[in-house]
């Protein structure tokens, strides 16, 4: 099985890329957003594999970052969530912006992406909440940071009520639900929900 490529860029399409390897053209389809960091064409270039195989065929599938190969797989243990919906959702997604929709119960991101409707964008954060807690948030987090779960709905409470009270005061719930993640971990586990609720306004504030 492929699990990486190594070589110079040939050439690109809507959703994949040629990449050359000592002469071998392997044709990887590819999320936008990994197409996008992509060199130029006759350029080095490396991807991370996810090899399907198929009685029919053989395709590869192309990722910077491990943390969007990690959702990938992840994604497809959802039922109406193929290989193309996959890459659909993150090309509109990144990891960490997916990792806090899923947690934020929010499925309005989600039908940004090719494919994904109202009843799937639903089942997909129903079935993956309690699955994400491990899975990388992508380069934009910080080192040794927790899951949004674990951050913000840990305790199942006080982080719970401040964020429906920022939705009940008109706000996303995947906005709330990101302020209250990122002030929780500054005031601690003991916070009360008036100190979440003025420090996740201020938050949303900047």
């Amino acid at each position: 099985m492929i699990a990486k490529l190594t070589g110079l860029v040939d050439s690109f399409g809507d959703d994949w890329a040629v990449i050359d390897v000592g002469g071998v053209g392997y044709l990887v389809y590819c999320s936008a957003r990994s197409l996008r960091a992509l060199p130029r064409t006759g350029e080095a270039a490396s991807l991370l594999v996810e090899t399907h195989v198929r009685e029919d065929h053989i395709h590869l599938f192309g990722f910077q970052e491990t943390a969007e190969r990690d959702w990938f797989r992840l994604l497809q243990t959802v039922q109406g969530v193929g290989a193309r919906v996959a890459l659909g959702i993150l090309s509109v997604l990144t990891a960490g912006e997916l990792a806090r929709t899923i947690a934020a119960q929010d499925k309005s991101p989600l039908t940004q992406a090719s494919g994904v409707g109202g009843k799937l964008a639903a089942r997909i954060v129903a079935e993956l909440k309690d699955k994400i807690g491990n899975l990388a948030l992508g380069p934009g987090a910080a080192a040794g940071e927790t899951s949004p779960i674990a951050a913000a709905l840990g305790d199942g409470g006080n982080t719970g009520d401040a964020v429906s009270a920022l939705v009940n005061l008109g706000y996303r719930r995947v906005e709330a639900f990101t302020a209250i993640a990122a002030v929780s971990r500054s005031l601690g586990p003991e916070a009360s929900i008036q100190a979440l609720i003025t420090s996740g306004l201020r938050e949303l504030g900047r």
